[in-house]
């Protein structure tokens, strides 16, 4: 069993076809389906077949599906240790929530990163139903977040911060009456919501909240960051979510006014998912334990942001994954 036939096998599983698998990979269909040949025969399983709705898999086969994408992602953190081990840097790879990314993330990360002169730090943005697969396949080594509904047994998962998130809108908005200005379920669904990243999909506090609030989607405009939302907000042209924490500044000097009602505020908790010590990296515990320090915990209310050279690679930032 070799990556390059579990790589083939791994693409089919994921696209739905020999054809498509070949196109990813750069190969050709045959040479796809000879590494799916050699595996068939090795492990004495046919682990697909053809049908007209598409690939119907075997126990075996999604067993293997399973597995492949484990060994892979442990061949590539094998591979990653050691180009590190040679270079005398270690990368720690941290997918983060949108929320948490733009609000928290700088400031935990500068001063975390700020302790060893040999670690570089890479940051990813992903949807939070997205991190045991990222954990499990080895594509991260920590993930942060709301907790997932489902904890895998495999993981640990660390509570360290709880959040509020208010509805914030300008001082010349209409429901800008009073510091707290109350709205009804009926009004507030009428309301232009100007949200940030985390509104797209069901996972996390922001979706939950829009749910809760039954915010028709035609009602809601979703911006390139959360302090984009919170600009226009400023301006009069809707309600935005922010968290509490985030905008204290704006509230005290009068650019935004809190918005009570339903469901608001709402509040919620940020965890960090690592694999069990002796499957992660060194500084995935390092961090584990860091993060629930109060230094910590002032980093990420407190902290002012850095520039992108200070993550080593270069921050990667997906906010639509």
């Amino acid at each position: 069993m070799t990556p390059a036939q579990l790589r083939a096998f791994a693409a089919t599983v994921r696209l739905g076809s020999v054809k498509a698998a070949a196109a990813d990979l750069a190969v050709t269909e045959s040479a796809v389906s000879i590494h799916i040949a050699h595996l068939r025969r090795e492990l004495g399983d046919k682990l697909f077949a053809r049908t007209v709705n598409g690939l119907a898999f075997t126990p075996g086969g999604l067993r293997l599906a399973s597995r492949a994408a484990e060994m892979l992602g442990l061949q590539d953190q094998t591979i990653l240790e050691v180009k590190q081990a040679g270079s005398g840097r270690r990368l720690l790879r941290v997918a983060a929530s949108s929320l948490f990314a733009e609000h928290a993330a700088p400031g935990l990360i500068e001063l975390f990163a700020g302790r060893a002169d040999d670690l570089d730090v890479e940051l990813s943005v992903h949807s939070p139903q997205n991190f045991p697969s990222l954990l499990l396949n080895r594509s991260v080594d920590v993930a942060i977040g709301p907790r997932p509904a489902t904890l895998d047994e495999t993981m640990t998962c660390t509570h360290f911060l709880n959040y509020q998130v208010i509805a914030v809108v300008g001082p010349d908005h209409p429901l800008a009456t009073g510091a707290g200005a109350s709205a009804g379920a009926a009004e507030l669904r009428g309301q232009t919501w100007l949200l940030g990243p985390s509104a797209v999909g069901r996972t996390g506090m922001v979706p939950s909240v829009l749910r809760r609030l039954g915010i028709p989607e035609h009602n809601q405009r979703i911006f390139q960051s959360h302090a984009a939302s919170v600009d226009e907000a400023k301006r009069g042209k809707g309600v935005a979510l922010a968290v509490a924490f985030a905008v204290t500044k704006d509230l005290a000097e009068g650019d935004l006014r809190r918005l009570n009602g339903p469901q608001l505020p709402a509040r919620g908790s940020w965890n960090l998912l690592t694999l069990p010590d002796r499957e992660a990296p060194a500084a995935a515990a390092e961090l584990r334990r860091f993060v629930t320090t109060p230094r910590a915990t002032q980093a990420m209310l407190r902290g002012a942001g850095v520039t992108a050279g200070r993550f080593r690679p270069a921050i990667h930032v997906t906010l639509w994954s």
